[in-house]
């Protein structure tokens, strides 16, 4: 049960969804997303202000096409559809949909036709941002036209009576100029919500809430010293104090000296109360020749799950795990979005066995980097601590492709300690969302002191983001990637030659496996 105003977002399978969610929260209001398919039985009422019908790939025609349950319609709470979602609102209301004549992608001109409390000081002729091949030819009885296109004759509608409104553009993208004051709009002049969705009222919720799950039980903590699962122990720690058991595992996956510095700087900077074990033989063995990257993860995400499980039964009052799974992790690894596709199996989420003997807690599951970021501001994390690079649960596991060798792991440990080096000592690590080297399977041709050499090769990544959801490529000044290549060259036995990425999500994703 939410103790603060919400907005449900069910989702069509748009590859735009997410923008939606992240928009509200970045007014200070929660929001959820669920498949368009979640039962209405389930949707919790009381704290409920709204609800949007995300966009989708489909037509309102085509067969088996996603839906909602009418009574929705019923429910009192003010409803906006985006793009699919308002062609499903005027199909369902009995106005009419049909195949465009030119399905219109990208920039279009926004010609308000009336005053509107959704479109209120929008500006007159804003650029917005189209994906659709139907367009509405009639709309549903009651509705108003209030905005359209040049090529859309109906881009916006709205029945006030019974607070429904509809977008074919989306709102949410920052293609759309206007977009957030239309969303501002919708959140508190129609839904009247409360922008009393921040930090400091999230950590009191959950505090509250993992002190009556976990009662007078322990939790096992999987602390890697990344941000996620250390801003997680801190805040499960604030619930149940002495009775969170902090476990750091080196994995022998991990980058160079890190389960050493975690240790020492948990044991030497914070009161938490905390385990190291060194599995690294074990996680080495289990790995020994996993080559396709879903079967890396799961033997991770499984041996991970058995020292827990080994550490957890010296204490039989340990029921609880508690990791640092975020909203990316969820939406990459599984496909509880609709129509939306699985990208890749996070080993704390599709990673972890069918059956296990602990019960999870994950606090972040349902938030973005950024905003575990500002949780740990809250709770008075150092800067220095909470801007620190992700770094992927499996490790170096995903950034070795093919099969996973000591040998192989201590030429990528140097290889990256230098490009990491390199980036801090230039003054630029704060500008860059994630960096990283990754072995290549192939070895090519080179020449070293007048000898041939047949070596590896090393790619590096660096990418600029806010969530981790969509990267760009970071910008490296020509001179900074010579330096570095040439470090690294010279200074690791094994490699012969340096590319760099220049791949951005999507396409590509940040890490390559």
């Amino acid at each position: 049960m939410y103790n603060h105003d919400y907005v449900l977002i069910l989702d069509f399978g748009s590859q735009y969804t997410q923008l939606i969610t992240r928009r509200i929260r970045e007014s200070n209001v929660y929001s959820i997303t669920h498949p368009h398919f979640y039962p209405l039985e389930k949707i919790e009422l009381k704290s409920l202000k709204g609800i949007i019908l995300s966009g989708g790939p489909m037509s309102v025609y085509d067969n088996d096409v996603p839906s909602i349950d009418k009574r929705i319609f019923e429910l009192g709470v003010p409803i906006l559809g985006v793009c699919y979602g308002m062609q499903l609102i005027t199909k369902m209301l009995n106005g009419k949909v049909e195949p465009a004549d030119n399905r219109e992608y990208g920039k279009a001109e926004l010609l308000i036709l009336t005053d509107s409390m959704l479109l209120k000081n929008v500006r007159n002729m804003s650029t917005v941002w189209m994906s659709h091949g139907d367009l509405i030819s009639s709309s549903p009885n009651n509705f108003k036209v209030i905005a359209k296109t040049p090529e859309t004759p109906v881009a916006a509608i709205e029945n006030t009576d019974s607070n429904i409104y509809g977008l074919q553009f989306h709102p949410e993208v920052h293609h759309t100029e206007e977009g957030k004051k239309i969303i501002d709009n919708f959140l508190f002049d129609i839904c009247n919500c409360e922008n009393n969705w921040t930090p400091k009222n999230f950590i009191v919720n959950e505090v509250e809430k993992i002190k009556s799950l976990v009662g007078n039980n322990k939790a096992i903590c999987a602390l890697s010293g990344g941000v996620d699962s250390s801003v997680a122990a801190f805040l499960v720690d604030k619930a149940i104090g002495q009775n969170l058991i902090c476990v750091h595992v080196d994995s022998g996956l991990m980058r160079e000296d890190e389960s050493n510095n975690v240790v020492k700087m948990f044991e030497k900077s914070f009161n938490l109360n905390l385990i190291h074990v060194n599995a690294s033989e074990m996680f080495l063995k289990n790995l020994k020749g996993a080559v396709d990257p879903e079967e890396k993860r799961k033997i991770i995400g499984n041996t991970f799950i058995k020292v827990f499980e080994k550490e957890a039964n010296k204490n039989k009052d340990i029921r609880y795990l508690v990791q640092g799974t975020l909203y990316p992790d969820v939406i990459e690894s599984v496909s509880v979005k609709g129509n939306s596709a699985t990208i890749k199996t996070h080993h704390n989420v599709g990673g972890l066995p069918d059956r296990m003997d602990l019960k999870l807690i994950e606090p972040f599951r349902e938030l973005f980097k950024d905003e575990v970021r500002n949780i740990g501001k809250e709770l008075n994390l150092p800067d220095s601590f909470i801007k620190r690079h992700p770094f992927p649960g499996p490790g170096l596991a995903v950034r070795i492709l093919g099969e996973i060798t000591k040998g192989r792991l201590e030429i990528l440990r140097k290889a990256d300690k230098i490009f990491i080096d390199s980036i801090e000592e230039a003054g630029i690590y704060d500008e860059i969302w994630q960096a990283f080297a990754v072995l290549l399977p192939i070895q090519t041709v080179g020449v070293m002191g007048d000898q041939r050499t047949y070596e590896n090769v090393v790619a590096l990544r660096a990418v600029t983001s806010t969530d981790g959801m969509t990267a760009d490529w970071y910008r490296f000044d020509s001179d900074f990637l010579e330096l570095v290549s040439n470090k690294i060259i010279r200074n690791v036995k094994g490699i012969n030659r340096v590319v760099y990425d220049i791949s951005s999500k999507p396409p590509s994703t940040i890490e390559w496996e």
